[in-house]
């Protein structure tokens, strides 16, 4: 959804509420045909998606009237509209606007349509759209279009002040500002002092291609501050041990410190010992050294380099803040210091200490140090949890794991409520013909106007509809924690179960990874690229697919469930052959590369698996890795009945070289 100012989105959740009550007295009709009217949308709406309708224009008219009845109506019109922007008369769009203005596809079209007439120069047009629905949105392109707008119909006076704050930001502005910002130079509003403002900020924003851009306009000083801060990125090694005394500004040392922070993140050693050297050479303030100190302390942890602990423990109390005491806790655990650990978690605060990851090692370390009772006591109130940790804590007891499941109670009555609500079928039939970013997007609208025991009987329709996402976040959103049928599903069940025993590794894992991975949304990409079921990258995909013989079709092959499936298995099953079997690390090479988990492997002898996993130096695959071994047993009950301890996963990581003595 773009963003709208506060009485347009009144105008908005008004809207959807009266569509609502109106429409409810229509669904009975409806409800029998929908099946074929969602046919018909299916049938014809790739094509009408890349601007054709004549597949629509062509439909007998028994079965054009049909599809008009049909709630995704609304979104086959606005598909067509979207790709035609710029071409059709503009009574079309605001016929559209006005029958259908409250829908998500209006709005989403509104904003395609508004950029469309400030592009093409119709900036009165435009302006009267964005004053109704996007005034005070934030959304610089619109904003610099408004702008535009106004200097074109000589409404000058809010011009430079609002013209001069999208100016002033520390990171390149979108196209539509440069012609707003050509009228303040041509009107001298943007001089030497605005442009040192702006270098600022980009300094202060790292962009350091724009600062250098912004300093051409200012003078050579400016240059060469921009180039040195370069140099600082890239070359930080060099940057440091080239150091001068003659520099000794306030910028300079920033840059330095800078310089250290890059260094650490490649060799945390070498910072280390340049730093010890600048840092004596320059005026640095306390707030500086106690940075850099503390940054390349934590590297030093994180990289399971000597020294890292005497770092951390040598902060002063200032920096002794929660990741520090995180990672003074994850060294001793590695080290085997049992009784530092015991200090250790002592030390932090209440909200660290009392965590179900420090409540455990609390008691491991207290079990290791002898102090078996009070140990007892805390592994015992910590296995009634259903987690990672109360699973571990089960282990150490020989306890039954706390499985603890409870079905939501149907209302029948409040079901059919809730399914009959046009924007929840609109959501439904978002989903079932496959366009489900949109359908998720209209499902949590959908939620928030539900009260929390409607929110219940949306979980349960979601769950039967297959729509395990907004099934599991909907729960979830409750504090709802103990439907495992709802929270831990099996869907292509048959799929996972074959790909897996080809792959010659558990469905359960696989499942474990899936749920982990996507939530089982088959259409979802990450940040980072990784699409579909079990989150693979093209790349991966790609090789896989060659491998196994699979046809590759780019990202319509990762979308498909059951070839995603098959690839993401039989890469995991790739994983778990290069690390031997273990599946901790499999599962973490999995999330981040396998040549990470090789550096971060112990260079001799082995180490305690639960140890290792606490010491993956990145938090995201440290809780992914214990996310789904949580959740192998918790779909291994689920799919069989029988407990799979966690702990009999978690044996001892071995050093490379004697793994593959064990191999032969």
């Amino acid at each position: 959804m773009h963003p709208e100012n506060g009485n347009g989105r009144l105008f908005a959740r008004i809207a959807v509420a009266v569509l609502v009550a109106t429409l409810l007295t229509a669904l009975p009709a409806r409800a029998a045909e929908i099946d074929e009217q969602r046919e018909l949308f299916e049938r014809v709406y790739e094509t009408v998606e890349r601007g054709d309708w004549s597949p629509v224009d062509d439909l007998p008219a028994a079965e054009r009237e049909l599809l008009e009845r049909y709630v995704l109506w609304p979104d086959l019109r606005a598909a067509w509209l979207r790709a035609n922007t710029g071409e059709l008369p503009d009574t079309l769009f605001s016929d559209f606007f006005d029958t259908y203005g409250a829908l998500r596809p209006a709005r989403e079209l509104r904003y395609r349509y508004a950029l469309s007439l400030g592009r093409q120069g119709r900036l009165g047009d435009f302006h009267r759209i964005y004053e109704r629905f996007y005034e005070g949105s934030g959304v610089a392109r619109l904003d610099c279009l408004a702008l535009q707008s106004d200097i074109d119909a000589g409404r000058l006076a809010r011009v430079p002040g609002r013209a001069l704050d999208l100016w002033l930001v520390g990171t390149s502005q979108v196209d539509e500002c440069d012609p707003v910002f050509a009228y303040l130079k041509e009107d001298g509003l943007i001089g030497p002092l605005e442009y040192r403002k702006r270098f600022a900020l980009a300094i202060e924003s790292r962009e350091f291609q724009l600062a250098r851009w912004l300093a051409k306009k200012i003078d050579d000083t400016h240059v060469a501050i921009a180039a040195t801060w370069q140099r600082a990125q890239s070359d930080p090694g060099t940057f440091l041990e080239n150091h001068s005394r003659k520099a000794n500004s306030e910028a300079y040392r920033e840059q330095l410190v800078y310089a250290a922070e890059r260094l650490t993140y490649r060799d945390p050693v070498a910072a280390h010992g340049v730093w010890r050297d600048v840092e004596r050479r320059y005026g640095f303030s306390a707030e500086q050294k106690l940075r850099t100190r503390r940054h390349i302390a934590l590297w030093m942890a994180r990289d399971n380099l000597p020294d890292g602990y005497r770092l951390l423990a040598s902060l002063p109390r200032a920096a002794q803040d929660d990741e520090v005491m995180r990672w003074r806790a994850r060294v001793s655990l590695r080290d085997g210091k049992w009784r530092r650990l015991l200090l250790d978690i002592d030390a932090m605060d209440d909200a660290e200490r009392t965590t179900e990851a420090w409540r455990y090692w609390h008691a491991v370390a207290a079990l290791r140090s002898g102090r078996a009772i009070d140990a007892r006591a805390e592994l015992e109130a910590l296995s009634k949890e259903r987690s990672y940790y109360g699973f571990l804590a089960a282990d150490e007891l020989g306890s039954e794991y706390a499985f603890d499941n409870s079905s939501l109670p149907a209302d029948n009555e409040a079901l059919a409520a809730v399914a009959n609500r046009p924007d929840m079928i609109r959501a439904r039939e978002l989903f079932l013909v496959g366009m489900e970013s949109r359908g998720r997007s209209e499902w949590n609208a959908a939620i928030d106007m539900l009260t929390a025991e409607e929110k219940r009987q949306a979980a349960i329709l979601a769950h039967r509809w297959g729509w395990h996402s907004r099934a599991i976040a909907t729960v979830s959103s409750l504090g709802e924690y103990d439907d495992l049928e709802i929270r831990y599903p099996l869907p292509w069940q048959s799929e996972f179960e074959s790909h897996a025993s080809a792959a010659r590794i558990e469905p359960t894992w696989a499942y474990g990874v899936a749920r982990s991975e996507s939530l089982f949304m088959r259409d979802v990409r990450s940040s980072a690229g990784a699409i579909g079921l079990m989150q693979l990258m093209p790349g991966t995909g790609r090789a896989v697919a060659r491998e196994i013989r699979l046809p590759w079709s780019g990202v319509a092959t990762l979308t498909d469930p059951e070839k995603n499936i098959r690839l993401g298995t039989s890469y995991l099953g790739r994983m778990a052959e290069r690390f031997g079997g273990n599946h901790v690390l499999a599962t973490a090479a999995y999330n981040a590369g396998p040549h990470r988990v090789d550096e971060w492997l112990p260079e001799h002898g082995a180490e305690d698996t639960r140890a290792w996993i606490e010491n993956i130096p990145f938090n995201e695959t440290r809780n992914y890795v214990k996310k789904v071994m949580a959740a192998k047993a918790i779909f291994h009950w689920r799919m069989t009945g029988d407990v799979w301890r966690i702990s009999e996963e978690l044996g001892r990581v071995i050093a490379p070289e004697e793994l593959q003595l064990a191999a032969r």
